[in-house]
């Protein structure tokens, strides 16, 4: 069992920054990759960034590649996204999750542990 909580979330203007910052505990951290994904109002949970368990290999989702960045402190049993030049289309409640091993990390479905989400709006 791992338990996740997001932080960082708020209210920005668009071309701000935001660090969401998602805190694990429970079983290894470090034996999960890690993922960010967000759900606007109205639509479905969307990938956004994936992390490998060492930090060593990133995927994004294209509409954030050159603006995010995931990374990981597995000291700190912790995963980020640096979220810069955020754009109103950015705005969504933000989910960090673990993924299970199997499965595209792409997919909602390859996860087995969530947060609760933190709320993310960009004002234009």
């Amino acid at each position: 069992q791992v338990q996740l909580v997001e932080s960082g979330g708020g209210l920005v203007q668009a071309g701000g920054s935001l660090r969401l910052s998602c805190a694990a505990s429970g079983r290894a951290f470090n034996s999960y990759d890690m993922g960010w994904f967000r759900q606007a109002p109205g639509k479905g949970r969307m990938f956004v960034a994936h992390v490998s368990r060492n930090g060593g290999k990133t995927y994004y989702q294209d509409s954030v590649k050159g603006r995010f960045t995931i990374s990981r402190a597995n000291a700190k049993n912790t995963v980020y996204l640096e979220m810069n030049s955020l754009k109103p289309e950015d705005t969504a409640v933000y989910y960090c999750a673990a993924y299970g091993g199997t499965g595209t990390p792409a997919s909602p479905a390859s996860y087995d542990y969530w947060g609760q989400g933190t709320q993310v709006t960009v004002s234009s």
